[in-house]
Protein backbone atom coordinates (compact mmCIF):
# COMPACT_ATOMS: atom_id res chain seq x y z
CA UNK A 1 0.00 0.00 0.00
CA UNK A 2 1.44 3.35 -1.04
CA UNK A 3 1.78 6.49 1.04
CA UNK A 4 -1.51 8.10 2.08
CA UNK A 5 -2.12 11.65 0.85
CA UNK A 6 -4.81 14.01 2.20
CA UNK A 7 -7.19 16.38 0.40
CA UNK A 8 -10.25 18.50 1.14
CA UNK A 9 -12.24 16.91 -1.70
CA UNK A 10 -11.71 13.61 -3.45
CA UNK A 11 -13.65 13.18 -6.72
CA UNK A 12 -13.95 9.67 -8.15
CA UNK A 13 -14.36 9.80 -11.92
CA UNK A 14 -13.34 12.48 -14.43
CA UNK A 15 -16.40 12.16 -16.66
CA UNK A 16 -19.15 14.57 -17.65
CA UNK A 17 -19.78 15.48 -13.99
CA UNK A 18 -16.37 14.96 -12.43
CA UNK A 19 -14.61 17.45 -14.69
CA UNK A 20 -17.18 20.13 -13.84
CA UNK A 21 -16.70 19.51 -10.11
CA UNK A 22 -12.92 19.58 -10.37
CA UNK A 23 -13.12 22.99 -12.04
CA UNK A 24 -15.68 24.58 -9.73
CA UNK A 25 -14.28 23.22 -6.44
CA UNK A 26 -10.64 23.97 -7.24
CA UNK A 27 -11.61 27.57 -8.06
CA UNK A 28 -11.60 27.94 -4.25
CA UNK A 29 -7.84 28.31 -3.91
CA UNK A 30 -7.84 27.42 -0.20
CA UNK A 31 -9.34 23.94 -0.92
CA UNK A 32 -7.29 21.00 -2.17
CA UNK A 33 -8.99 18.78 -4.76
CA UNK A 34 -8.04 15.30 -5.97
CA UNK A 35 -9.56 13.93 -9.19
CA UNK A 36 -9.18 10.19 -9.78
CA UNK A 37 -9.75 8.73 -13.24
CA UNK A 38 -9.56 5.01 -14.07
CA UNK A 39 -8.59 5.72 -17.67
CA UNK A 40 -5.84 7.76 -19.25
CA UNK A 41 -5.52 11.26 -20.59
CA UNK A 42 -7.37 12.65 -23.62
CA UNK A 43 -4.21 13.94 -25.32
CA UNK A 44 -4.71 11.71 -28.36
CA UNK A 45 -5.79 14.16 -31.10
CA UNK A 46 -8.42 11.70 -32.34
CA UNK A 47 -10.54 12.60 -29.29
CA UNK A 48 -10.95 16.04 -30.82
CA UNK A 49 -12.29 14.79 -34.18
CA UNK A 50 -16.11 14.55 -34.02
CA UNK A 51 -16.49 11.81 -36.64
CA UNK A 52 -14.30 9.49 -34.53
CA UNK A 53 -17.25 8.84 -32.21
CA UNK A 54 -18.22 5.79 -34.24
CA UNK A 55 -14.77 4.28 -33.74
CA UNK A 56 -14.28 5.27 -30.09
CA UNK A 57 -17.62 3.80 -29.07
CA UNK A 58 -16.74 0.42 -30.55
CA UNK A 59 -13.12 0.01 -29.44
CA UNK A 60 -11.71 -0.98 -26.05
CA UNK A 61 -9.43 2.03 -26.07
CA UNK A 62 -10.81 4.58 -23.56
CA UNK A 63 -13.88 2.42 -23.01
CA UNK A 64 -15.09 0.22 -20.14
CA UNK A 65 -16.60 -2.00 -22.85
CA UNK A 66 -19.43 -3.35 -20.73
CA UNK A 67 -22.11 -5.85 -21.78
CA UNK A 68 -25.47 -6.50 -20.20
CA UNK A 69 -26.66 -9.87 -19.04
CA UNK A 70 -28.89 -11.70 -21.57
CA UNK A 71 -32.05 -9.63 -21.95
CA UNK A 72 -35.24 -11.75 -21.74
CA UNK A 73 -37.36 -9.43 -23.90
CA UNK A 74 -34.63 -9.07 -26.53
CA UNK A 75 -34.33 -12.74 -27.36
CA UNK A 76 -31.64 -13.36 -24.77
CA UNK A 77 -29.18 -10.99 -26.47
CA UNK A 78 -26.38 -9.34 -24.50
CA UNK A 79 -26.33 -5.62 -25.31
CA UNK A 80 -23.07 -3.74 -25.69
CA UNK A 81 -22.76 -0.81 -23.25
CA UNK A 82 -19.80 1.46 -24.05
CA UNK A 83 -18.82 3.82 -21.22
CA UNK A 84 -15.97 6.30 -21.41
CA UNK A 85 -12.78 5.43 -19.53
CA UNK A 86 -10.63 8.53 -20.11
CA UNK A 87 -10.51 12.14 -18.98
CA UNK A 88 -13.92 13.44 -20.01
CA UNK A 89 -15.55 10.03 -19.56
CA UNK A 90 -18.36 9.33 -21.98
CA UNK A 91 -18.33 12.98 -23.12
CA UNK A 92 -15.03 12.15 -24.84
CA UNK A 93 -16.54 9.35 -26.95
CA UNK A 94 -20.26 10.20 -27.27
CA UNK A 95 -22.27 11.66 -30.16
CA UNK A 96 -22.05 15.22 -28.75
CA UNK A 97 -25.78 15.99 -29.11
CA UNK A 98 -26.73 18.77 -26.69
CA UNK A 99 -30.32 18.45 -25.47
CA UNK A 100 -31.68 19.15 -22.01
CA UNK A 101 -35.05 17.45 -21.91
CA UNK A 102 -38.48 18.87 -21.28
CA UNK A 103 -39.41 21.16 -18.37
CA UNK A 104 -41.83 18.48 -17.19
CA UNK A 105 -38.87 16.17 -16.51
CA UNK A 106 -37.48 18.41 -13.80
CA UNK A 107 -40.85 19.60 -12.54
CA UNK A 108 -41.65 15.90 -12.13
CA UNK A 109 -38.58 15.53 -9.91
CA UNK A 110 -39.76 18.51 -7.86
CA UNK A 111 -43.20 17.00 -7.42
CA UNK A 112 -41.69 13.92 -5.78
CA UNK A 113 -40.40 16.05 -2.90
CA UNK A 114 -37.32 17.59 -4.55
CA UNK A 115 -38.32 21.26 -5.01
CA UNK A 116 -34.72 22.39 -5.61
CA UNK A 117 -34.72 20.42 -8.88
CA UNK A 118 -37.67 22.06 -10.68
CA UNK A 119 -37.02 23.35 -14.19
CA UNK A 120 -37.01 26.92 -12.90
CA UNK A 121 -34.28 25.99 -10.39
CA UNK A 122 -32.08 24.00 -12.79
CA UNK A 123 -32.28 26.26 -15.87
CA UNK A 124 -29.73 28.75 -14.46
CA UNK A 125 -27.21 25.90 -14.15
CA UNK A 126 -27.77 24.78 -17.73
CA UNK A 127 -27.13 28.37 -18.78
CA UNK A 128 -24.08 28.79 -16.53
CA UNK A 129 -22.33 25.86 -18.19
CA UNK A 130 -23.27 26.76 -21.75
CA UNK A 131 -21.30 28.85 -24.22
CA UNK A 132 -23.92 28.83 -26.95
CA UNK A 133 -23.32 30.24 -30.40
CA UNK A 134 -26.99 31.24 -30.32
CA UNK A 135 -26.09 33.99 -27.82
CA UNK A 136 -27.51 34.77 -24.41
CA UNK A 137 -31.28 34.52 -24.00
CA UNK A 138 -33.94 33.32 -21.58
CA UNK A 139 -33.01 29.74 -22.43
CA UNK A 140 -29.31 29.96 -23.33
CA UNK A 141 -26.03 31.02 -21.81
CA UNK A 142 -23.29 32.48 -23.99
CA UNK A 143 -20.35 32.72 -21.57
CA UNK A 144 -20.10 29.22 -20.12
CA UNK A 145 -17.11 26.94 -20.73
CA UNK A 146 -19.05 24.25 -22.63
CA UNK A 147 -19.08 25.37 -26.26
CA UNK A 148 -22.34 24.58 -28.10
CA UNK A 149 -23.14 25.17 -31.77
CA UNK A 150 -26.08 24.38 -34.05
CA UNK A 151 -25.63 21.82 -36.81
CA UNK A 152 -25.22 23.31 -40.26
CA UNK A 153 -24.42 20.38 -42.56
CA UNK A 154 -25.41 20.87 -46.19
CA UNK A 155 -26.40 17.33 -47.10
CA UNK A 156 -29.87 17.69 -48.71
CA UNK A 157 -31.11 14.63 -46.82
CA UNK A 158 -31.14 16.61 -43.57
CA UNK A 159 -33.55 19.14 -44.98
CA UNK A 160 -35.56 16.36 -46.60
CA UNK A 161 -36.09 14.82 -43.15
CA UNK A 162 -37.22 18.11 -41.62
CA UNK A 163 -39.50 18.87 -44.58
CA UNK A 164 -40.96 15.36 -44.51
CA UNK A 165 -41.82 15.85 -40.83
CA UNK A 166 -43.74 19.01 -41.74
CA UNK A 167 -45.51 17.22 -44.58
CA UNK A 168 -46.51 14.47 -42.14
CA UNK A 169 -48.17 17.07 -39.92
CA UNK A 170 -45.49 17.80 -37.32
CA UNK A 171 -44.20 21.27 -36.46
CA UNK A 172 -40.74 22.56 -37.26
CA UNK A 173 -38.49 23.28 -34.30
CA UNK A 174 -35.68 25.83 -34.50
CA UNK A 175 -34.32 25.10 -31.01
CA UNK A 176 -34.70 21.79 -29.18
CA UNK A 177 -33.53 23.59 -26.01
CA UNK A 178 -35.91 26.51 -26.38
CA UNK A 179 -39.42 27.36 -25.29
CA UNK A 180 -41.12 24.73 -27.51
CA UNK A 181 -38.84 21.66 -27.88
CA UNK A 182 -41.15 19.72 -30.18
CA UNK A 183 -41.09 18.95 -33.89
CA UNK A 184 -38.48 18.33 -36.59
CA UNK A 185 -35.28 20.35 -36.81
CA UNK A 186 -31.50 20.51 -36.32
CA UNK A 187 -29.67 19.56 -33.14
CA UNK A 188 -27.16 21.54 -31.12
CA UNK A 189 -23.80 19.86 -30.51
CA UNK A 190 -20.89 20.24 -28.13
CA UNK A 191 -18.69 20.96 -31.14
CA UNK A 192 -16.91 24.23 -31.85
CA UNK A 193 -14.18 25.22 -34.27
CA UNK A 194 -14.41 21.80 -35.90
CA UNK A 195 -13.55 19.98 -32.64
CA UNK A 196 -15.29 18.02 -29.88
CA UNK A 197 -15.84 19.94 -26.63
CA UNK A 198 -15.90 17.25 -23.98
CA UNK A 199 -16.20 18.02 -20.28
CA UNK A 200 -12.44 17.56 -20.06
CA UNK A 201 -11.87 20.13 -22.80
CA UNK A 202 -14.40 22.60 -21.42
CA UNK A 203 -13.92 22.33 -17.66
CA UNK A 204 -10.75 20.41 -16.84
CA UNK A 205 -8.25 21.94 -19.26
CA UNK A 206 -8.70 25.48 -17.86
CA UNK A 207 -8.16 24.19 -14.31
CA UNK A 208 -5.20 21.83 -14.79
CA UNK A 209 -2.57 24.42 -13.90
CA UNK A 210 -4.10 25.21 -10.51
CA UNK A 211 -1.69 24.13 -7.75
CA UNK A 212 -4.56 22.97 -5.51
CA UNK A 213 -5.89 20.48 -8.11
CA UNK A 214 -4.28 17.05 -8.41
CA UNK A 215 -5.31 14.78 -11.28
CA UNK A 216 -4.36 11.11 -11.11
CA UNK A 217 -5.08 8.97 -14.17
CA UNK A 218 -5.00 5.16 -14.44
CA UNK A 219 -6.45 5.19 -10.91
CA UNK A 220 -9.39 2.82 -10.52
CA UNK A 221 -11.24 3.43 -7.26
CA UNK A 222 -12.12 0.19 -5.49
CA UNK A 223 -14.00 1.49 -2.46
CA UNK A 224 -14.79 4.48 -0.30
CA UNK A 225 -13.15 4.27 3.12
CA UNK A 226 -15.77 4.60 5.86
CA UNK A 227 -15.02 5.08 9.54
CA UNK A 228 -17.75 5.40 12.18
CA UNK A 229 -20.37 6.27 9.57
CA UNK A 230 -18.30 8.86 7.72
CA UNK A 231 -16.43 8.74 4.40
CA UNK A 232 -12.80 9.52 5.15
CA UNK A 233 -11.06 8.60 1.93
CA UNK A 234 -10.75 6.38 -1.12
CA UNK A 235 -8.82 3.25 -1.95
CA UNK A 236 -7.68 2.92 -5.57
CA UNK A 237 -5.39 0.89 -7.77
CA UNK A 238 -3.01 3.37 -9.39
CA UNK A 239 -0.99 1.88 -12.25
CA UNK A 240 -1.13 -1.54 -10.63
CA UNK A 241 -0.38 -0.41 -7.06
CA UNK A 242 -2.97 -0.01 -4.29
CA UNK A 243 -3.04 3.45 -2.71
CA UNK A 244 -5.20 5.29 -0.22
CA UNK A 245 -6.19 8.94 -0.37
CA UNK A 246 -7.54 10.57 2.80
CA UNK A 247 -10.23 13.22 2.73
CA UNK A 248 -10.94 15.74 5.48
CA UNK A 249 -13.91 17.25 3.65
CA UNK A 250 -16.08 15.24 1.25
CA UNK A 251 -15.72 12.25 -1.03
CA UNK A 252 -17.69 12.81 -4.24
CA UNK A 253 -18.57 9.81 -6.37
CA UNK A 254 -18.91 10.66 -10.08
CA UNK A 255 -18.27 7.26 -11.61
CA UNK A 256 -21.46 7.15 -13.67
CA UNK A 257 -24.57 5.01 -13.67
CA UNK A 258 -22.66 1.71 -13.75
CA UNK A 259 -19.59 2.43 -11.66
CA UNK A 260 -21.01 4.69 -8.93
CA UNK A 261 -23.39 2.04 -7.52
CA UNK A 262 -20.71 -0.64 -7.95
CA UNK A 263 -18.22 1.37 -5.87
CA UNK A 264 -20.86 2.04 -3.21
CA UNK A 265 -21.62 -1.67 -2.99
CA UNK A 266 -17.95 -2.58 -2.71
CA UNK A 267 -17.75 0.02 0.07
CA UNK A 268 -20.45 -1.78 2.06
CA UNK A 269 -23.21 0.68 1.14
CA UNK A 270 -26.25 -1.09 -0.29
CA UNK A 271 -28.72 -3.86 0.44
CA UNK A 272 -27.33 -5.46 3.59
CA UNK A 273 -28.51 -8.97 2.78
CA UNK A 274 -26.89 -8.94 -0.66
CA UNK A 275 -23.65 -7.50 0.69
CA UNK A 276 -23.38 -10.08 3.46
CA UNK A 277 -24.02 -12.85 0.95
CA UNK A 278 -20.90 -11.68 -0.92
CA UNK A 279 -18.84 -11.38 2.26
CA UNK A 280 -18.78 -7.56 2.23
CA UNK A 281 -19.03 -5.80 5.60
CA UNK A 282 -22.05 -3.49 5.79
CA UNK A 283 -21.39 0.21 6.37
CA UNK A 284 -24.95 1.35 5.62
CA UNK A 285 -28.09 -0.57 4.63
CA UNK A 286 -29.22 1.48 1.63
CA UNK A 287 -31.40 -0.87 -0.37
CA UNK A 288 -31.82 1.34 -3.45
CA UNK A 289 -28.17 1.22 -4.51
CA UNK A 290 -28.02 -0.17 -8.05
CA UNK A 291 -31.78 -0.23 -8.55
CA UNK A 292 -34.01 2.08 -10.62
CA UNK A 293 -31.82 1.63 -13.74
CA UNK A 294 -33.34 3.31 -16.80
CA UNK A 295 -32.12 3.65 -20.37
CA UNK A 296 -33.30 4.72 -23.81
CA UNK A 297 -33.60 1.72 -26.14
CA UNK A 298 -33.80 2.35 -29.88
CA UNK A 299 -34.59 0.85 -33.24
CA UNK A 300 -33.72 2.18 -36.72
CA UNK A 301 -35.90 2.60 -39.79
CA UNK A 302 -33.54 2.39 -42.79
CA UNK A 303 -33.82 2.97 -46.53
CA UNK A 304 -31.56 2.60 -49.51
CA UNK A 305 -30.86 5.93 -51.19
CA UNK A 306 -31.23 6.39 -54.94
CA UNK A 307 -28.67 9.22 -55.14
CA UNK A 308 -24.92 9.01 -54.30
CA UNK A 309 -25.04 11.70 -51.61
CA UNK A 310 -24.62 9.71 -48.39
CA UNK A 311 -21.75 8.84 -46.06
CA UNK A 312 -21.07 5.78 -48.19
CA UNK A 313 -18.87 8.05 -50.31
CA UNK A 314 -16.52 8.50 -47.31
CA UNK A 315 -15.87 4.77 -46.99
CA UNK A 316 -13.25 4.84 -49.71
CA UNK A 317 -9.91 4.68 -47.86
CA UNK A 318 -8.41 7.66 -49.68
CA UNK A 319 -11.41 9.86 -48.92
CA UNK A 320 -11.54 8.76 -45.26
CA UNK A 321 -7.83 9.51 -44.77
CA UNK A 322 -8.19 12.89 -46.49
CA UNK A 323 -11.17 13.84 -44.30
CA UNK A 324 -9.32 12.85 -41.13
CA UNK A 325 -6.20 14.76 -42.15
CA UNK A 326 -8.27 17.82 -43.02
CA UNK A 327 -9.95 17.70 -39.62
CA UNK A 328 -6.71 17.23 -37.69
CA UNK A 329 -4.71 19.86 -39.54
CA UNK A 330 -7.26 22.52 -40.48
CA UNK A 331 -10.38 21.78 -38.35
CA UNK A 332 -12.49 21.68 -41.51
CA UNK A 333 -14.22 19.13 -43.70
CA UNK A 334 -16.76 16.32 -43.24
CA UNK A 335 -14.99 14.78 -40.22
CA UNK A 336 -15.55 17.91 -38.11
CA UNK A 337 -19.23 17.15 -37.49
CA UNK A 338 -21.15 14.14 -36.29
CA UNK A 339 -23.73 13.18 -38.93
CA UNK A 340 -26.89 12.88 -36.82
CA UNK A 341 -27.58 16.55 -37.36
CA UNK A 342 -31.33 16.41 -37.97
CA UNK A 343 -33.86 14.93 -35.60
CA UNK A 344 -37.21 15.20 -33.95
CA UNK A 345 -39.23 15.16 -30.75
CA UNK A 346 -42.78 14.05 -31.42
CA UNK A 347 -45.85 12.36 -29.94
CA UNK A 348 -46.79 8.76 -30.57
CA UNK A 349 -50.41 9.80 -30.04
CA UNK A 350 -51.87 13.25 -30.79
CA UNK A 351 -53.83 13.06 -27.54
CA UNK A 352 -50.63 13.29 -25.49
CA UNK A 353 -49.67 16.61 -23.91
CA UNK A 354 -45.95 16.36 -24.72
CA UNK A 355 -43.57 14.45 -27.00
CA UNK A 356 -42.78 10.89 -25.93
CA UNK A 357 -40.44 9.92 -28.81
CA UNK A 358 -37.08 11.22 -30.03
CA UNK A 359 -35.28 10.54 -33.29
CA UNK A 360 -31.89 11.23 -34.87
CA UNK A 361 -31.47 11.16 -38.65
CA UNK A 362 -28.26 10.05 -40.36
CA UNK A 363 -27.51 10.23 -44.13
CA UNK A 364 -25.91 6.80 -44.18
CA UNK A 365 -26.54 3.23 -43.10
CA UNK A 366 -26.04 1.75 -39.66
CA UNK A 367 -23.57 -1.02 -38.86
CA UNK A 368 -26.59 -3.33 -38.67
CA UNK A 369 -27.07 -2.79 -42.40
CA UNK A 370 -23.72 -1.77 -43.81
CA UNK A 371 -20.75 -4.03 -44.55
CA UNK A 372 -17.65 -2.36 -43.09
CA UNK A 373 -14.12 -3.71 -42.81
CA UNK A 374 -13.23 -5.25 -39.44
CA UNK A 375 -16.86 -5.32 -38.26
CA UNK A 376 -18.96 -8.41 -37.87
CA UNK A 377 -21.21 -9.42 -40.75
CA UNK A 378 -24.16 -7.01 -40.91
CA UNK A 379 -27.63 -8.17 -40.07
CA UNK A 380 -29.04 -7.15 -43.45
CA UNK A 381 -26.03 -7.30 -45.75
CA UNK A 382 -26.81 -4.17 -47.80
CA UNK A 383 -23.96 -2.32 -49.44
CA UNK A 384 -24.26 1.16 -50.87
CA UNK A 385 -26.00 4.44 -50.27
CA UNK A 386 -28.77 4.74 -47.72
CA UNK A 387 -30.15 6.66 -44.75
CA UNK A 388 -31.88 5.93 -41.46
CA UNK A 389 -33.61 7.52 -38.49
CA UNK A 390 -33.37 5.97 -35.07
CA UNK A 391 -36.20 6.14 -32.59
CA UNK A 392 -36.62 5.76 -28.83
CA UNK A 393 -39.22 6.31 -26.16
CA UNK A 394 -38.30 9.30 -24.03
CA UNK A 395 -39.70 8.20 -20.67
CA UNK A 396 -39.58 4.38 -20.45
CA UNK A 397 -41.37 2.58 -17.63
CA UNK A 398 -39.03 -0.44 -17.52
CA UNK A 399 -36.58 -0.57 -14.62
CA UNK A 400 -33.41 -2.61 -14.24
CA UNK A 401 -30.46 -2.86 -11.89
CA UNK A 402 -26.69 -2.84 -11.44
CA UNK A 403 -25.39 -5.54 -9.09
CA UNK A 404 -22.08 -7.07 -8.03
CA UNK A 405 -20.86 -10.25 -9.63
CA UNK A 406 -18.48 -10.90 -6.74
CA UNK A 407 -16.59 -9.14 -3.95
CA UNK A 408 -13.71 -8.51 -6.37
CA UNK A 409 -13.82 -4.79 -7.32
CA UNK A 410 -12.13 -5.57 -10.64
CA UNK A 411 -14.84 -8.02 -11.67
CA UNK A 412 -17.25 -6.22 -14.09
CA UNK A 413 -20.63 -5.53 -12.47
CA UNK A 414 -23.85 -7.24 -13.47
CA UNK A 415 -25.97 -5.03 -15.78
CA UNK A 416 -29.64 -5.94 -16.13
CA UNK A 417 -31.58 -3.16 -17.94
CA UNK A 418 -34.71 -5.35 -18.27
CA UNK A 419 -35.71 -3.58 -21.47
CA UNK A 420 -39.44 -3.90 -22.31
CA UNK A 421 -40.24 -5.45 -18.92
CA UNK A 422 -42.99 -2.81 -19.06
CA UNK A 423 -45.07 -3.72 -22.12
CA UNK A 424 -46.02 -0.09 -22.82
CA UNK A 425 -42.42 0.72 -23.78
CA UNK A 426 -42.57 -1.73 -26.65
CA UNK A 427 -45.99 -0.50 -27.78
CA UNK A 428 -44.90 3.16 -27.89
CA UNK A 429 -41.83 2.18 -29.92
CA UNK A 430 -44.00 0.15 -32.29
CA UNK A 431 -46.28 3.14 -32.87
CA UNK A 432 -43.23 5.31 -33.45
CA UNK A 433 -42.00 2.97 -36.18
CA UNK A 434 -45.27 3.47 -38.01
CA UNK A 435 -44.87 7.25 -37.74
CA UNK A 436 -41.31 7.18 -39.10
CA UNK A 437 -42.47 5.05 -42.01
CA UNK A 438 -45.07 7.69 -42.77
CA UNK A 439 -42.43 10.44 -42.58
CA UNK A 440 -40.19 8.60 -45.05
CA UNK A 441 -43.19 8.13 -47.37
CA UNK A 442 -43.64 11.91 -47.76
CA UNK A 443 -42.96 13.84 -50.96
CA UNK A 444 -39.74 15.34 -49.53
CA UNK A 445 -38.06 11.92 -49.88
CA UNK A 446 -39.37 11.07 -53.36
CA UNK A 447 -36.08 12.00 -55.00
CA UNK A 448 -34.02 9.89 -52.57
CA UNK A 449 -36.13 7.01 -51.28
CA UNK A 450 -35.03 3.51 -52.23
CA UNK A 451 -36.21 0.21 -50.80
CA UNK A 452 -36.93 -0.03 -47.09
CA UNK A 453 -34.13 -2.09 -45.54
CA UNK A 454 -35.41 -2.13 -41.96
CA UNK A 455 -37.86 -3.22 -40.72
CA UNK A 456 -38.35 -4.28 -44.35
CA UNK A 457 -41.41 -4.78 -46.56
CA UNK A 458 -42.31 -8.13 -44.95
CA UNK A 459 -42.77 -6.56 -41.49
CA UNK A 460 -46.22 -4.97 -41.47
CA UNK A 461 -48.52 -6.13 -38.67
CA UNK A 462 -48.22 -5.01 -35.05
CA UNK A 463 -47.00 -8.46 -34.06
CA UNK A 464 -44.38 -8.46 -36.82
CA UNK A 465 -43.13 -5.01 -35.87
CA UNK A 466 -42.89 -5.98 -32.20
CA UNK A 467 -41.01 -9.17 -33.07
CA UNK A 468 -38.59 -7.12 -35.18
CA UNK A 469 -38.12 -4.68 -32.28
CA UNK A 470 -37.17 -7.57 -29.99
CA UNK A 471 -34.66 -8.85 -32.56
CA UNK A 472 -32.96 -5.53 -33.28
CA UNK A 473 -33.46 -3.04 -30.41
CA UNK A 474 -30.28 -1.58 -28.99
CA UNK A 475 -29.21 1.03 -26.44
CA UNK A 476 -28.63 4.66 -27.32
CA UNK A 477 -26.19 4.91 -24.36
CA UNK A 478 -28.27 6.92 -21.86
CA UNK A 479 -28.29 4.86 -18.62
CA UNK A 480 -29.35 6.74 -15.47
CA UNK A 481 -30.97 6.32 -12.09
CA UNK A 482 -29.00 3.73 -10.06
CA UNK A 483 -28.28 6.06 -7.09
CA UNK A 484 -31.72 7.62 -7.04
CA UNK A 485 -32.25 11.02 -5.44
CA UNK A 486 -35.23 11.19 -3.09
CA UNK A 487 -36.64 10.47 0.34
CA UNK A 488 -38.33 7.07 -0.01
CA UNK A 489 -36.97 3.63 0.92
CA UNK A 490 -35.49 3.16 -2.58
CA UNK A 491 -33.61 6.49 -2.53
CA UNK A 492 -29.81 6.55 -2.26
CA UNK A 493 -29.10 10.29 -1.99
CA UNK A 494 -31.07 13.24 -0.63
CA UNK A 495 -31.90 16.50 -2.37
CA UNK A 496 -28.36 17.72 -1.70
CA UNK A 497 -26.97 14.49 -3.25
CA UNK A 498 -25.67 13.26 0.12
CA UNK A 499 -25.70 9.48 0.53
CA UNK A 500 -28.25 8.34 3.10
CA UNK A 501 -26.61 6.93 6.19
CA UNK A 502 -23.04 8.05 5.43
CA UNK A 503 -21.65 11.50 6.26
CA UNK A 504 -19.17 13.24 3.99
CA UNK A 505 -20.20 11.31 0.86
CA UNK A 506 -22.13 12.51 -2.19
CA UNK A 507 -22.96 11.07 -5.59
CA UNK A 508 -22.90 13.55 -8.46
CA UNK A 509 -23.62 12.10 -11.91
CA UNK A 510 -26.47 10.70 -14.02
CA UNK A 511 -27.06 7.91 -11.50
CA UNK A 512 -28.89 10.29 -9.15
CA UNK A 513 -31.68 11.05 -11.64
CA UNK A 514 -35.00 9.78 -10.24
CA UNK A 515 -36.35 9.44 -13.78
CA UNK A 516 -34.64 9.72 -17.14
CA UNK A 517 -34.83 13.11 -18.91
CA UNK A 518 -36.60 13.31 -22.25
CA UNK A 519 -33.35 13.80 -24.17
CA UNK A 520 -29.72 12.85 -24.56
CA UNK A 521 -28.24 12.80 -21.07
CA UNK A 522 -24.89 14.62 -21.27
CA UNK A 523 -26.25 18.16 -20.82
CA UNK A 524 -28.42 17.19 -17.80
CA UNK A 525 -25.39 15.52 -16.20
CA UNK A 526 -23.31 18.68 -16.60
CA UNK A 527 -26.18 20.67 -15.05
CA UNK A 528 -26.29 18.29 -12.06
CA UNK A 529 -22.58 18.83 -11.44
CA UNK A 530 -22.90 22.60 -11.77
CA UNK A 531 -25.71 22.65 -9.21
CA UNK A 532 -23.91 20.20 -6.93
CA UNK A 533 -20.80 22.38 -6.86
CA UNK A 534 -22.83 25.20 -5.33
CA UNK A 535 -24.36 22.79 -2.81
CA UNK A 536 -20.94 21.50 -1.79
CA UNK A 537 -19.43 24.97 -1.45
CA UNK A 538 -22.50 26.25 0.40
Amino acid sequence: MGQTREFDYVIIGAGSAGCVLANRLSAQRDRTVLLLEAGGTDRNPLFRVPIMTGTLLRQRYANWFYFTEPEPELGGRKIFWPRGRVLGGSSSINGMVYTRGLPLDYDGWAQTGLPEWSFQRVLPYFKRAEGSARGASAFHGADGPLRVTTASGRNPLYEAFVNAGSQAGFPRCDDFNGAQPEGFGRYDFTIAGGERWSSARAFLDPAKARPNLTIVTHAQATRVLVERGRAVGVEARVRGRMERFRCNGEVILSGGTVNSPAILLHSGIGDADQLLALGIDVAADVKGVGRNLQDHVLVRVEHACTQPITLHSMLRPDRAVLALAQALLFKTGPATSFPIEAGAFFRSNPALDTPDLQSHFLPGLSSMTLRLPFLRKPALGHYGHGFFANLYQLRPESRGEIALRSADPFDPPVIRPRYFSAARDRIVLRDGVKILRDVFAQKAFDAYRGAELAPGPDVRSDAEIEAWIRRTADTVFHPVGTCKMGTGPDAVVDEQLRVHGIAGLRVVDASIMPTIPSANTHAPTVMIAEKASDMILG
